[in-house]
């Protein structure tokens, strides 16, 4: 096609690492018509527990993760897409709406149940259209509970950015479907309704 056609997408994936739920979730949306990158930002690494998962996430550079992400979407744009957007799950997600504000390249954002620490970015300076998919019984406070992504909606809202805001029935990580979680977490119904309403946005803003 021509080249700008395109639309990219970088899918980040959960404080486990680079799992096969986050393999299959980029090749669903490599369905759904995006040219698609998964990257490893872990180097590799991937946690067997909830021990392990937290000591790679707390030791994640995560103004070089924006980097990296930027990389990939300048990659994405040296293949022929005009634009790219991130989206990401858990660590994923909050790592998803730092790019909005941190990376030049990226032209949309939408973050599963994941939110950046203020010592990562300020979100007031975010510029692209954010979506977010977030859980009623999400209990992680300060990063994904509903005491967090209810004022953030208006904290975005005033900056003026489209906003996008979904809540769903649905426990932490509800889009998991294999992980150590999914047996009490994972909600077929929130994943593919989110999952329809992630590609009509990136469609949106990304043609």
């Amino acid at each position: 096609g021509d080249r700008g056609s395109r639309e990219g997408l970088i899918v980040v994936h959960e404080w486990w690492g680079l799992t096969d739920h986050i393999e299959t979730r980029g090749q669903r949306l490599s369905d759904a018509g995006f040219l698609v990158i998964v990257p490893d930002m872990y180097r590799g690494s991937v946690a067997k527990n909830f021990e392990e998962a937290g000591h790679l996430m707390d030791g994640l550079d995560w103004t070089g993760a924006c980097m990296d992400i930027n990389g990939a979407a300048k990659y994405l744009k040296s293949l022929g897409c005009g634009k790219v957007g991130v989206t990401g799950y858990c660590m994923g997600g909050a790592l998803a709406l730092a790019a909005g504000v941190l990376c030049d390249e990226v032209s949309a954002v939408s973050s599963y149940y994941g939110i950046p620490k203020a010592t990562v970015c300020d979100l007031s300076k975010i510029k692209v259209p954010a979506q977010g998919h977030w859980a009623t019984k999400d209990e992680i406070k300060g990063f994904s509970s509903p005491e967090d992504y209810g004022p953030l909606e208006g904290k975005l809202k005033a900056v003026g950015v489209t906003v996008d805001w979904h809540v769903y029935e649905a426990n932490h990580a509800f889009v998991n479907d294999t992980g150590p979680l999914h047996k009490t977490h994972y909600n077929a119904e929130a994943a593919k309704k989110s999952e329809e309403r992630l590609v009509a946005f990136m469609h949106q803003y990304l043609k």
